[in-house]
């Protein structure tokens, strides 16, 4: 095999109630890479399309996180790589973390060393950390894994993938305004009420609870955020707005997608997540800005080869 195609999907984060260990795989939208065998020794990125990104492996997140893994499993083959940016990086929606996975997978299966995916998480949260000023995987773990995953701990790669109900659907409203993530973060408080924190705790039970479950009703009662939300939303335009709208059309909930712009809401079904795209679409329309929406089952493979 001397070259390989790629498909590296986006995802959403945090899912409102998981700040930095909950995260869902998306089945619409993705990057998609081209990776190589070359005769000139070494690792290159010869092309990006769609975004305006360094092709420099020490700048690049596809490029760090691909050095990583071939620091560890080195190759006396060079590689070349090329990567066709479908997600906007600042969007919110995994763009770096999709270019991070998408690297060393497609070089782990083009010199097929036949690792197992969780394996080739750290390589791609050097990728990551590239990005965003730290290492967090809730990104990471669903664009490789795929489904739903909840990392318990990091540090020894306890990542469990959680059941996906097959009638959830997310509807995404990616407004077309960047916000980078260590911007997002850096708005934090540094501490938190207690009430606020068991007030959390209770519903990250809830919502894995009612997804092993199947109990759509649990779900939407989970999906809140007592911690984030209040201080993220402010960088959003008609951030309330677009969620009332989601949740008075009967979304099962509404959040921040990572740290922004874009928002995500889970319906059951595919009518009212068409319905919840609607209602964004009249809101955000009113508005001096771009925007894409999407409407995506669950992913529940992650990270591929395409035919």
């Amino acid at each position: 095999m001397d070259s390989i195609k790629i498909f590296s999907p986006s995802s959403v984060a945090n899912l409102s109630c998981g700040f930095d260990v909950l995260g869902l795989c998306l089945e619409t939208i993705g990057d998609e890479m081209i990776i190589r065998k070359s005769e000139k020794p070494g690792l290159r990125i010869i092309k990006i399309d769609g975004e305006d990104l360094p092709l420099s492996i020490e700048k690049n997140v596809a490029g760090v996180a691909a050095k990583s893994y071939l620091n560890k499993f080195p190759s006396e083959i060079g590689i070349e790589i090329e990567i066709y940016k479908k997600i906007k990086a600042g969007s919110g929606i995994g763009s770096s973390a999709a270019s991070a996975v998408g690297a060393v997978y497609g070089i782990s299966e083009l010199l097929e060393r036949n690792h197992e995916k969780i394996d080739l998480i750290p390589f791609a949260l050097d990728g990551e950390k590239l990005a965003s000023g730290e290492a967090h995987a809730d990104n990471i773990a669903p664009a490789m894994l795929g489904g739903v995953t909840l990392v318990r701990d990091l540090n020894s790669l306890d990542i469990i993938k959680l059941p996906s109900p097959s009638e959830l659907v997310v509807t995404i409203i990616h407004p077309k305004i960047e916000l980078k993530t260590s911007h997002a973060r850096a708005i934090l408080k540094k501490q938190v009420p207690l009430k606020s924190l068991v007030k959390q705790t209770a519903n990250i039970a809830g919502l894995i609870s009612g997804l092993y479950s199947n109990d759509y009703d649990l779900i939407s009662r989970s999906l809140r955020d007592e911690i984030i939300e209040k201080e993220r939303s402010l960088l959003i335009p008609k951030y309330n707005s677009l969620k009332k709208s989601a949740l008075d059309i009967g979304a099962l909930g509404c959040g921040i997608s990572g740290s922004g712009p874009s928002i995500f809401a889970l319906s059951k079904g595919h009518i009212i997540a068409n319905e919840v795209a609607s209602g964004f679409k009249s809101i955000i329309s009113k508005l001096d800005i771009d925007f894409d929406i999407y409407i995506s089952n669950i992913n529940s493979n992650g990270v591929k080869k395409m035919i």
